[in-house]
Order: structure tokens, then C-alpha cells, then sequence
């Protein structure tokens, strides 16, 4: 498993009010296929109805928004602006990443989760990021001893770790997960890369250069069934 990504004639009126009625009662209408007590699809009066992941839901129309938005408002819009800009970046990775823990969600949505509450810090406005707490793995697969990234040869980083393979779950067949972040170009090169048991991988990263990045590693079973929480290995400056 090895994958790398670097992360436009008119009717009359009097038809063209009936055709607008027709749109309106099409659109407001709800179909309960269960009795008027089952999950229903679509909107009855002032309820939605729907499915999602095989579980139905139903939800109250949105009010009208005429007024000001309130400081606890504001302060969670920031904070989910945040850390959606930063996951966006690596979509595809976490949605392999956090499935483990995705219970009734997607994988985006779990690393969301719980990025939002574990890796903002601050004050509103001036929210930031802590990478250090941030996550982009999460499993209980066993993570490998000793990881750490350092600068390589040219523009390229070194990861480094020691194999424990069978230590519980861990396999000499698991595959790594490096992950370099740029958060001043808001870019991210992640790689499925080398195995557990090979203890060292190499990444290019020219295009981040005179940038200053950070650096995660976890591990992914050969069946992808099994995820490592990452462990953050540092902030590094590229050279020109």
C-alpha cells in the first residue's frame, strides 16, 4: 500500500401560477412510507425528514436569521473555520485515518471531532492551532517507538523509528503514515509510505521550501482495517 498526495411563445399568467403552485406543493411535500410513526423523506409543514448512513432523522426548518450574531456564535464559527481549513488539506487521508473511530460518521467528520475539541487554543478572535494535540490518525493500533523527523538531504525529511513489530497488533507489514503540514501555505504531503519493519522513510518537500512545517507518523494494518494514533514529531523550517 503506497500512495503519495500533494495537498467552474410565453405561457399565460394565469399557467405560469399554476405551474408555480405545483412547484411549491412538490417541493413542501414529505413521503412517510411507514405510517404516519415511521421516518419519513422530505418536509412536512415545519419538519424535514431524511436518512443518513441508514438512520433517520428528522429536524426542524431553519428560522430566518435577522439578527446579529451572538460572541458564543461567533467564537464556534471561528473555531470550526479553523480546523476545517486545516483537514481539508488532507481530506482523503482522514477519511482512511479516523474510520476506526468513526462511529456513525465519516472519517473527515470524526477527525473533526475531535480536533475541535482537542487542538484549538486561544482566545477569540486569535484562535490557533496547538499541532502538537492535533491528530491525523487515530486507532488502537500500536504506533511505533522512538518516532522522529529531522531535515534530510537537500529538501527532504528523514522519519525515523524503531520497529515493534508484535507488540500487540503492530505487524512488520503495517504501513506508515507521514504527514507534513505547511500551515503558511495551508498545504499538506502526506504518504502511505514505507513499512513498520524498514524503521525509516524519506519525503520530498521542495515545494515547502523556506517554509516552516509540521510533521506527524502513524501506522495503517495491511488490510487498512487497523489504525495508529499519530504522534507529532515536530515543527522543522525547510531551506531554499
Amino acid at each position: 500500500m503506497h500512495a503519495k498526495a500533494v495537498i467552474h411563445v410565453n405561457p399565460c399568467c394565469g399557467c405560469r401560477a399554476i405551474k408555480l403552485n405545483n412547484l411549491k406543493n412538490h417541493l413542501s411535500m414529505g413521503i412517510i412510507s411507514k405510517g404516519i410513526l415511521g421516518p419519513f423523506s422530505g418536509t412536512v409543514g415545519t419538519v424535514i425528514g431524511g436518512t443518513w448512513k441508514g438512520i433517520p432523522y428528522m429536524r426542524s426548518k431553519p428560522l430566518p436569521v435577522d439578527r446579529e450574531p451572538s460572541l458564543a456564535q461567533l467564537e464556534q464559527r471561528a473555531r470550526f473555520s479553523l480546523i476545517t481549513r486545516f483537514l481539508q488539506t488532507m481530506t482523503p487521508l482522514v477519511h482512511v485515518s479516523f474510520k476506526e473511530m468513526a462511529v456513525k460518521m465519516s472519517g473527515f467528520n470524526s477527525a473533526f471531532s475531535y480536533n475541535i475539541k482537542n487542538a484549538v487554543t486561544g482566545v477569540y478572535p486569535d484562535y490557533e492551532i496547538d499541532y502538537s494535540l492535533a491528530l491525523v490518525s487515530r486507532g488502537d493500533l500500536p504506533n511505533a517507538l522512538n518516532p522522529a523527523a529531522a531535515l534530510g538531504a537537500g529538501t527532504s525529511i528523514v522519519f525515523t523509528w524503531t520497529n515493534n513489530s508484535g507488540m500487540g497488533k503492530a505487524a512488520p507489514t503495517d504501513s506508515s503514515i507521514l504527514v507534513v503540514y505547511c500551515p503558511g501555505r495551508n498545504q499538506c504531503i502526506f504518504d502511505f509510505g514505507p513499512q513498520r519493519s524498514t524503521g525509516t522513510a524519506n519525503i520530498p518537500v521542495a515545494a515547502f521550501a523556506g517554509e516552516e512545517v509540521e510533521t506527524w507518523i502513524g501506522f495503517i494494518s495491511q488490510d487498512t482495517k487497523s489504525v495508529a494514533t499519530s504522534v507529532y514529531t515536530g515543527q522543522l523550517a525547510i531551506p531554499v
